[in-house]
C-alpha cells in the first residue's frame, strides 16, 4: 500500500545538474580540471560534492594536497548558490504531481546528495518547501547513493508522524541509476524519470516516465 514517496532533488524535481556541474568546474579551474558533461553524467553525477572530489583526488586528477577538499568545496557551494539564485528552473510536471500526493495525503521527503541549504534555497525560492516533510542532505549521511543509508534515513524520520509506514510502503523518485540502486537496496518500489537518463539506463525502475504530471495514484498502487 503507497503511504508515502522519496524524491531525489537535482534531476527530479529541480533541473540543476548542469548547474552543479558549472559550479564545480569554475571552482576546479585553478586546478587546471575541467569536466566534461559526457563524464560528469557517466561517472559523477550520483556522488554527493564531497565523494567527487575525493574521487578525483583519489585518481589522481586533481593534484593537490587532501587539506585543499574543503576549502574547493566551499568555493564550489558559493558558486551553486549564485548561480541557483539567477538560473535555477523547476521541472514540468512536478509542481502539479505534488499537489496530487498533497490532495491524496500522501507524506512526501527528499533524499538528495545535494547540500541542505542548496535543496532549501531552491524549495523556498518556487514554493515547493510546504509539499515535504523532511529532507536528507549530503550532510546527514556517511555514505551517498548507491548506499541505501539516506533512504533508511528518510523512512526513519517519516516514521517519526507515521509509524505504520514500512520500506515496502514507500515509492522513491529518481534520475539515476545510483538512486535506483540506494532505493531497492532500502527495499523500496521505484519510479524513474528520464530527465537525465534514457530508458535503457534506468531499466532496473519499476516503472519508468518522462513526466511526473503522467502519473497517477492509480499507477503508483500498482506498483
Amino acid at each position: 500500500m503507497l503511504k508515502a514517496v522519496i524524491f531525489d532533488f537535482d534531476g527530479v524535481i529541480t533541473d540543476s545538474e548542469m548547474l552543479h556541474l558549472r559550479a564545480f568546474n569554475e571552482a576546479l579551474v585553478p586546478y587546471g580540471i575541467n569536466i566534461k558533461k559526457e563524464d560528469y553524467y557517466s561517472e559523477y553525477l550520483g556522488l554527493t560534492d564531497r565523494d567527487l572530489l575525493k574521487t578525483l583526488f583519489e585518481k589522481g586528477i586533481l593534484k593537490t594536497e587532501a587539506s585543499e577538499l574543503e576549502k574547493i568545496l566551499k568555493q564550489k557551494k558559493a558558486i551553486f548558490a549564485k548561480l541557483a539564485k539567477s538560473e535555477s528552473q523547476i521541472i514540468d510536471g512536478v509542481r502539479e504531481f505534488l499537489q496530487l500526493l498533497l490532495e491524496n495525503k500522501i507524506p512526501m521527503a527528499i533524499c538528495s546528495g545535494a547540500l541542505l541549504g542548496e535543496i532549501e534555497l531552491i524549495l523556498n525560492q518556487t514554493g515547493l518547501r510546504k509539499y515535504f516533510e523532511t529532507i536528507v542532505s549530503a550532510q546527514d549521511v556517511a555514505k551517498g547513493k548507491p548506499d541505501p543509508e539516506g533512504f533508511v534515513l528518510a523512512l526513519k524520520k517519516l516514521k517519526d508522524k507515521s509509524p505504520s509506514i514500512q520500506p515496502q510502503d514507500c515509492i522513491v523518485i529518481e534520475d539515476s541509476r545510483w538512486g535506483l540502486e540506494a532505493a531497492k537496496a532500502a527495499g523500496m518500489k521505484t519510479v524513474a524519470v528520464t530527465n537525465s537518463y534514457d530508458e535503457k539506463e534506468l531499466s532496473a525502475a519499476d516503472k519508468i516516465t518522462d513526466n511526473l504530471s503522467k502519473l497517477t495514484i492509480c499507477d503508483l498502487e500498482k506498483i
